[in-house]
């Protein structure tokens, strides 16, 4: 019985992580996740109470995407290495990200405005990620300009989602990609 209720929970953080992706969270309804998911309507409120619990579930779950991506990412051995991981990751990406654009910035920004808690801990996941970002830096030797150097990676990252999602051109992130890559190796 535990493993069925796992299960319906996890369609439904999936669903709902989905569907916030898509469409975006405000506009993402407790009924169109149980609909993706395949769970009764009444069985989602077992689940999550609300839909600020559904944010929470979204947040613990992109944050535990990014620390299995980190995990990979450090197995590529030397700190320019896993910043090129992280940038092969992109990659691979390319065509979802020029169709929907970034997976976690339109989301951190909505609930961001929204104001609140749920906003804040959005943030999280940023925070998470500029701070791997960081650490590569700071192994690379560069001490003081690490954290400038991860916001600047991440930042032109975004900035390539955004511009291949408008302009629907996976090509953007190729080239983008390339010349951060090629940065990386010039650090």
């Amino acid at each position: 019985m535990r493993s069925q209720s796992v299960d319906k929970r996890s369609r439904l953080i999936r669903a709902a992580v989905e569907l916030t992706y898509l469409h975006g969270f405000a506009k993402t309804s407790l009924a169109d996740i149980a609909k993706q998911a395949k769970v009764p309507l009444g069985n989602v409120y077992y689940y999550f109470k609300t839909k600020k619990e559904v944010g929470e579930a979204i947040i613990e779950q992109r944050l535990s995407d990014l620390e299995a991506r980190s995990k990979e990412w450090d197995e590529a051995g030397a700190p320019r290495d896993r910043l090129r991981a992280c940038l092969l990751g992109v990659l691979e990406n390319k065509e979802v990200l020029a169709a929907h654009g970034c997976p976690v910035g339109p989301f951190c920004s909505e609930l961001r405005k929204e104001g609140g808690g749920l906003g804040k801990r959005a943030g999280e996941i940023f925070g998470r990620h500029l701070a791997w970002m960081e650490a590569q830096f700071k192994a690379l030797g560069k001490g003081n300009d690490s954290r400038g150097l991860a916001v600047h990676l991440l930042s032109s990252l975004e900035g390539v989602f955004v511009l291949a999602h408008t302009f629907r051109d996976s090509h953007l992130v190729v080239m983008e990609t390339k010349r951060l890559n090629q940065w990386i190796q010039e650090l």
